[in-house]
C-alpha cells in the first residue's frame, strides 16, 4: 500500500515543473495576456455600441472637471450648491450658443459675396486650364459638373440624407443627455463618486480616491489649456484672415478654435480650409499668405506657448498622442479624435498616481536613466 502511495505521488512534481519552467510561465502570462486583451475588447465593443450613451457621458464629464474650479470657489463664497450649478450650466450654454450663433450670423452675412467670388474663381480657373501644355475642352467641364448635378438629384444622395437627418436626431438627443448630465455632474459630482465608492475601503479606498482626483485635474487641466491654445490661434489667425481681406473671417477663425481641439492634425485642417477660401475668393497669392500665417502661428503656439499651458496637464510624447488619436478617430470618428487624447492623459495620470501621490505603478516605475 504504502509503494502504491508513493507511486501515485511520484507525477506531482513534475506536473509542478510544467507550469513553473521558462515555457511554463511563458504560457501563463500568455494566457493572462489574452484574458486582458478579451475583456479590454469587450468594453471597447460595449463602448461603441453605447456610443450614444457614452460619449455625452464622457463630454460632461470633461465639462464639468473644466469648469468645477468655478464650482468650488462659488461654493466656498457660501452660493447654495443649486444656485451655483444653475450659474455653470447656463454660461457653458451661452457661450456654446453664442459660438454656434456667431458662426450662423457671419456665414449668412456673407454668403452671397462669397458665391460672388467662387463664381469669379470658378472662371478663372477655366482660364488657367486653357493655358494648360494638354487639352482640356469645354466638354470635359461640362461632363464634370453635369456627373456632379447627377450625383446631387441621384438615390444615393438622397439616402445620404436620410443618413443626415438620423445623425442630426442622434446629436440633438445626446446633446439633451449631455446637458442633464452635466447638471447632475456639477450638483452632486463629489457626492456620486463617493457612493461609487462605497465597496472600497482602506488602501483601495484611498486609490479611488486619487484615481477621482487625479482624473478631474487632468481633464480640467487639458481643457482649459487647450482652449487658451485654441484662443490664440483663432485670434491670430482671424486677425490675418481680416487684414488680408479673407471672407468669412469671423466663422473660420472659429472653426479653427474648434478645431484646435483635435491635436497634430486639427489646425492642419483648419488651416487649408481657410487656405481655399482665400483661393477661391482672393486667388493664389492670398492664399499663400494665408499658409505662411497659419504657419507662423502653429510653430509659435507649439514651441512657446503648448509647453508652458500643457505641461502640467498632458505629459505625452507626440508618439503617443498620435497613436491614440488614430485609434480613437477610427472607434468614434470626430469625436472619438477629440476624446481620445484626454482618455490617454487620464490613463496615464492614473498610473502616476497608482501607488501613492507621487508613485507611479510598480511596471511604469524609471529603473535607469533615459538615454538622449
Amino acid at each position: 500500500m504504502g509503494l502504491f502511495d508513493k507511486h501515485e505521488d511520484a507525477p506531482e512534481p513534475l506536473a509542478r515543473g510544467l507550469w513553473h519552467d521558462r515555457i511554463g510561465t511563458f504560457a501563463t502570462r500568455s494566457i493572462q495576456t489574452l484574458a486582458i486583451v478579451a475583456v479590454a475588447a469587450l468594453i471597447v465593443f460595449a463602448l461603441t455600441q453605447l456610443s450614444l450613451v457614452m460619449i455625452p457621458v464622457v463630454i460632461a464629464l470633461i465639462l464639468a472637471s473644466a469648469i468645477y474650479p468655478l464650482m468650488r470657489w462659488m461654493r466656498s463664497k457660501g452660493l447654495p450648491s443649486i444656485l451655483a450649478t444653475w450659474i455653470a450650466l447656463v454660461s457653458i450654454l451661452v457661450v456654446l450658443g453664442g459660438i454656434g450663433w456667431l458662426i450662423v450670423w457671419a456665414v449668412r452675412s456673407q454668403w452671397d459675396d462669397l458665391v460672388d467670388s467662387a463664381s469669379k474663381g470658378f472662371g478663372q480657373l477655366q482660364d488657367w486650364l486653357g493655358t494648360l501644355p494638354f487639352d482640356i475642352d469645354e466638354k470635359q467641364i461640362e461632363d464634370a459638373k453635369q456627373t456632379a448635378v447627377d450625383f446631387l438629384t441621384s438615390s444615393q444622395f438622397g439616402s445620404g440624407a436620410l443618413a443626415g437627418v438620423s445623425a442630426t436626431a442622434s446629436f440633438l438627443t445626446g446633446l439633451v443627455l449631455m446637458v442633464v448630465v452635466l447638471f447632475f455632474f456639477l450638483k452632486d459630482g463629489p457626492r456620486l463618486w463617493e457612493f461609487l465608492l462605497r465597496p472600497f475601503t482602506g488602501t483601495a479606498y484611498d486609490r479611488a480616491k486619487r484615481i477621482g482626483g487625479k482624473t478631474v485635474d487632468t481633464l480640467g487641466g487639458y481643457v482649459r489649456g487647450t482652449a487658451t491654445i485654441a484662443a490664440v490661434d483663432a485670434i491670430g489667425i482671424g486677425i490675418g484672415l481680416a487684414i488680408i481681406g479673407v471672407p468669412l473671417a469671423l466663422p473660420l477663425s472659429v472653426i479653427v478654435f474648434l478645431t484646435a481641439f483635435i491635436p497634430i492634425v486639427g489646425a492642419t485642417a483648419a488651416g487649408i480650409l481657410a487656405a481655399l477660401v482665400a483661393l477661391v475668393a482672393n486667388g493664389p497669392v492670398a492664399a499663400l499668405i494665408v499658409v505662411g500665417i497659419v504657419v507662423l502661428v502653429n510653430q509659435l503656439e507649439g514651441n512657446f506657448l503648448q509647453p508652458v499651458v500643457m505641461a502640467r496637464s498632458l505629459k505625452l510624447h507626440a508618439l503617443v498622442v498620435l497613436l491614440a488619436l488614430t485609434a480613437g478617430t477610427i472607434l468614434g470618428g470626430i469625436v472619438g479624435a477629440v476624446l481620445a487624447v484626454p482618455i490617454a492623459a487620464v490613463a496615464w495620470g492614473i498610473i502616476g498616481v497608482w501607488n501613492g501621490p507621487d508613485q507611479p505603478a510598480e511596471p511604469m516605475r524609471q529603473k535607469r536613466p533615459e538615454s538622449v
